[in-house]
């Protein structure tokens, strides 16, 4: 027996919402296929055609994503229609893949007044066409950390999505659901956006108030607060970081009760722990930037080069100048 999937009246007598989907190189399949599978979900349910879409990118033939698989392109940069809705989807290396056709598309039909929302690493496509001057944002948390050195004047949140106007930013991956559930519910009706993330087996829909990233004690593991908190005041403190002491003094513990508590759950000290950190974000920074080696050594602490590369070598068996190298080796094949 089949069973017909539930249906929602929704008043509709106007033309579809177009949605332009335009497939960055190396995009990450998921954000595109959450985002345009609530939309045919939407169709589905409400049994009328409240949206379509159209698939584009830069060659007009195929997209790659970072999966490797590709999709066919219904066409390439076209000329839109103000009511257009477009979808910019990036993936990895969102540097290479923002070139100078893709920006000035984008800032050509930006300047016709069309809603303009950035997936995954795609708000990096948009703050450098420069939609998002003066605007919230959010990118995936990855990137955050290279978004917020090289554009100042983007106000960035660490929001799963946000909606400033008519600019639009997600996080990545299942933030697509969260941001295409808000744009239905706002277009026509809770009840059909509800019912939509039933359909998808989505049972705790996020706002554009729920951050991205999972709570410290779930992403170790370990529930104490006191460590939680020390943790906490590290990452928000990577580029002048705080001395193990005075860590300690902020949870009305000893320097060597703080020892103990590191050992024992994360199997190291905090002042390792802490550079580990610091080195994850100098990584970061060389991979997404061109930021000099200097200036990553500043901004994550280190008072000299010559501490920085010794310090990232040792922890990750190659030097900060090998390492900008090898990307640039990646970006350009």
């Amino acid at each position: 027996m089949i069973i017909e999937p539930q249906t929602v009246d929704v008043a509709h007598s106007g033309k579809p919402r177009r949605f332009v989907f335009v497939l960055l190189d190396n995009f990450t399949m998921l954000c595109f296929a959450a985002a345009i599978e609530s939309l045919r979900i939407a169709n589905r349910i409400s049994g009328k055609e409240l949206y379509g879409w159209t698939i584009i990118g830069e060659s007009g033939d195929v997209a790659t994503c970072s999966n490797g698989c590709t999709f066919q392109l219904e066409d390439t940069f076209i000329e839109l229609e103000r009511d257009d809705t477009v979808m910019l989807c990036g993936g990895v290396n969102i540097q290479a893949a923002t070139n100078k056709k893709v920006l000035n598309w984008i800032r050509r039909e930006a300047r016709r007044g069309v809603t303009m929302a950035g997936l995954c690493t795609a708000g990096f496509t948009m703050a450098k066409a420069g939609l998002l001057d003066g605007k919230k944002a959010t990118i995936h948390w990855e990137n955050q950390d290279s978004f917020v050195e090289e554009f100042e004047d983007v106000e960035l949140t660490k929001s799963v999505f946000v909606v400033d106007g008519n600019r639009i930013t997600t996080a990545g991956g299942t933030a697509s659901i969260d941001m295409m559930l808000k744009i239905i519910a706002d277009d026509h009706g809770e009840e059909l956006a509800n019912a939509v993330a039933d359909q998808l087996i989505y049972s705790a829909i996020r706002t554009d108030q729920d951050t991205q990233r999972l709570s410290i004690p779930t992403r170790i593991g370990v529930r104490h607060p006191k460590l939680s908190r020390v943790i906490q005041m590290m990452e928000q403190n990577l580029e002048e970081p705080i001395s193990p002491a005075l860590l300690a003094q902020e949870v009305s513990m000893s320097t060597r009760q703080l020892e103990r508590l590191f050992r024992r759950y994360l199997s190291r000290s905090p002042k390792r722990y802490y550079m580990e950190l610091r080195l994850q974000k100098a990584r970061n920074l060389l991979m997404q930037t061109d930021m000099t080696v200097i200036n990553v050594a500043l901004a994550c602490g280190f008072a000299s080069p010559s501490h920085f590369s010794k310090c990232y070598r040792s922890h990750y068996k190659t030097t900060p100048y090998r390492e900008r190298g090898s990307q640039a080796s990646r970006l350009s094949i």
